[in-house]
């Protein structure tokens, strides 16, 4: 079963508690959080205060996902923010088998984010000690984008990865994340679907999180 991880970047953040109840209404597993530093990405979003917000809205885990510059630096402070699992990007981190037992010292769950342009065999090394691997399926900085189709193969070369190396990590998608990507996505093996626009900018936003959480189930 996929496990639907709606991203408040999308939200209204002047009705955040509600939009969180009502993913939740829809089926949400966990709440995704995208922060963005304007420096690794060109994008501005939030820092640990709405994760904070969102610890008290809501008892479901709670997904950073830090696209920022020396993520090590705010790591301590988004887990005691309340963040659940911390992602850090494979292109930022230099010593990344530190920064991911470092996470996990914290005791939050450790993954890894890979962007498009990256491929999947450099992850091999690390791969065992992670609990997660984020292929993003859009170029990070902004939502709303459309899913780069070659993110299917590159979702089977993980599944193989895993394989290979008896890992226990999930694949975990963000970006572009609509029914029908999600759909394609859950065949070719991943199993944690990152969407934001194509959920909380619908009318009914508990109906659009429960329409991809039972293609994904």
């Amino acid at each position: 079963m996929g496990i639907l991880a709606p991203s408040i970047l999308s939200a209204d953040f002047t009705n955040l508690a509600q939009q969180i109840k009502l993913v939740e209404i829809g089926g949400a597993d966990w709440i995704h959080c995208d922060v963005m530093d304007g420096q690794f990405v060109p994008n501005i979003t939030f820092g640990p205060l709405i994760v904070k917000a969102a610890r008290r809205a809501t008892k479901l885990p709670l997904d950073v996902h830090l696209m920022i510059k020396n993520p090590e630096r705010y790591i301590e402070d988004f887990v005691n923010a309340g963040a659940n699992h911390i992602l850090v990007h494979y292109e930022e981190v230099i010593h990344l088998n530190r920064t991911i037992s470092y996470i996990k010292e914290l005791g939050a769950d450790a993954g890894v984010v890979i962007n498009p342009s990256t491929p999947v065999h450099v992850v091999r090394d690390i791969a065992e000690y992670i609990d997660q691997l984020l292929i993003m399926t859009v170029n990070p900085g902004y939502g709303g984008q459309k899913f780069i189709s070659n993110s299917i193969r590159r979702i089977k070369e993980a599944v193989e990865l895993r394989k290979n190396i008896s890992g226990k990590f999930l694949i975990q998608i963000d970006g572009g994340v609509n029914p029908i990507t999600a759909k394609q996505a859950f065949e070719a093996g991943a199993e944690i679907f990152v969407t934001g626009s194509s959920i909380f900018k619908e009318d009914n936003i508990s109906a659009a999180a429960m329409e991809i959480k039972n293609l994904i189930t």
